[in-house]
């Protein structure tokens, strides 16, 4: 039976989201650590009362989960319709050079991690899962913010993160078979895996082919009928997904890949945004309120040191990126600081790893890990060309030299 209070404690949930929310961006920082903090503080055993009102929203926790879970698939199916495969096709070169070594390094270094760590198999997948995913939302925010938009490292970032999309998409596959099939067989795992790849393969295929379709079954609708199609595509793609052991997350952005190719994508991206911005911020706050904050302290040490490790292998990537791309060595500190960020794929791969029983750690690991990078990583963006100048002196542009007037004479005469 639902609490004669379930609206009631949505609504103060919300409402102090938005709090938070607001203070973020008076301080000019990423919504996303502040919407984790305020869910870990009210999740607490010891959260304050207001009259019958319970704030650690016991009555509302799993309407205010499944918000959460509709929050992913809002954020995966808007990343696609941001990234459609027609452009990741024309961007294959920028996204390969500086995209693999970004995802080589990363992928290491949660081998590294993991090792050191001594964690079985499975978490480890995941702990390189979480190393390896950077957050699209605070990258894209932090570059308008900055106003680096027209950089032109900018075009090497988002070719870096759209590879490392991809990346994540199959890694998330793998684990969704490695993990939640619950099989520890090498052949059943592998069958899942590739199941679950040449269905992502085929529905892109199939998919842009009955894209034509799709707008004609949206061409002279009213408003309320084109929002109604459209998500009923979002979650019955993302619900068949998840029957076939591939993550609803991917079936979502599968979802999204295909109908950035509609010719009624503006008005989609339009319509989608809202839910993509309040059920966005309603997945980091229930992710925060599942979270025991007097269980972190194992993780700190590690995750501290994970931080550390993500950064510098950002940086050489960001150096080898720029070489590619033949940028200017300082260009590496704008396009590693950027890329050091990490938030809602992290998150959802330690999902991953909870809904398959795995280790507690890996929950208290992203945790801490997404909090630092989610905060440090904006602040190194910002300071990025002063870091570099403080390190290795600042760049003076070439003096030109003055032309005397025998110099002006003599050119005169020769012209």
């Amino acid at each position: 039976m639902l609490s004669q209070t379930l609206i009631l404690e949505v609504g103060i949930a919300v409402f102090l989201v938005t709090v938070v929310g607001l203070l973020a961006n008076k301080l000019k920082f990423s919504v996303i650590p502040f919407f984790i903090i305020i869910g870990m503080v009210l999740g607490a055993e010891n959260a304050p009362k207001i009259g019958h009102i319970d704030l650690s929203f016991e009555e509302s926790k799993p309407f205010i989960e499944f918000m959460g879970r509709l929050g992913v698939l809002f954020l995966l199916f808007y990343l696609g319709l941001e990234f459609s495969v027609g452009r990741l096709i024309k961007s294959g070169k920028s996204i390969v050079s500086g995209g693999l070594v970004y995802v080589c390094l990363n992928f290491v270094s949660g081998l590294l991690i993991g090792w050191l760590m001594d964690l079985p198999f499975k978490e480890m997948m995941v702990l390189c899962g979480i190393m390896t995913s950077s957050s699209t939302a605070i990258v894209a925010k932090v570059l308008t913010d900055l106003k680096r938009t027209a950089n032109p490292e900018t075009e090497v970032i988002m070719g870096m993160i759209m590879f490392d999309d991809l990346f994540i998409a199959m890694h998330i596959s793998f684990l969704s078979g490695l993990i939640l099939t619950g099989s520890s067989s090498v052949w059943t795992v592998l069958g899942t895996s590739l199941l679950a790849l040449g269905f992502i393969l085929t529905f892109i295929i199939v998919g842009r082919k009955l894209v034509p379709s799709i707008d004609k079954l949206l061409q002279d609708t009213t408003s309320e009928i084109f929002i109604l199609i459209t998500i009923s595509l979002l979650f019955v793609i993302a619900g068949f997904s998840e029957t076939i052991h591939v993550a609803e997350a991917i079936g979502a952005l599968l979802a999204g890949l295909v109908l950035a190719d509609s010719k009624y994508i503006k008005k989609i991206e339009g319509m989608v945004l809202p839910f993509k911005d309040f059920f966005g911020a309603m997945f980091f706050f229930s992710f925060g309120l599942s979270i025991d904050m007097y269980s972190l302290g194992g993780a700190i040490g590690w995750a501290t040191l994970a931080a550390v490790i993500t950064i510098i292998c950002n940086l050489a990537s960001g150096y080898f990126a720029a070489k590619f791309a033949g940028m200017k060595p300082r260009a590496a500190f704008d396009i590693g600081f950027t890329l050091s960020a990490r938030g809602e794929f992290s998150i959802i791969m330690a999902n991953i790893g909870k809904a398959g029983k795995l280790l507690p750690v890996i929950q208290s690991f992203v945790v801490v890990y997404v909090l630092i990078l989610s905060i440090v990583s904006p602040l190194l963006t910002k300071e990025s060309r002063r870091i570099w100048n403080g390190l290795f002196g600042e760049e003076k542009a070439p003096v030109k030299k003055k032309k005397t007037l025998s110099d002006l004479e003599l050119q005169a005469k020769n012209d």
